[in-house]
């Protein structure tokens, strides 16, 4: 398993939280959201995806991978 935290603007309600968390569900990643710090913790394993489309998917749905 890879471990990385990423940088995330634009998220501010829990709902942002269930919704970048379940992205990160359906690519068969774990995500924790901080609203505080404004960072993602993910773990992933690098055979069923990657950086990349984490990244992608995030933004997908509104939110700035800084």
């Amino acid at each position: 398993m890879k471990n990385i935290t990423l940088n995330v603007e634009g998220m501010s309600c829990n709902h942002c939280v269930n919704t970048v968390e379940k992205t990160l569900k359906e690519l068969g990643a774990e995500g924790k959201v901080n609203l505080a710090a404004k960072t993602v913790e993910v773990s992933y394993d690098e055979n069923g995806t990657n950086l990349e489309a984490i990244k992608e998917a995030i933004e997908e749905q509104g939110y700035e991978v800084v």
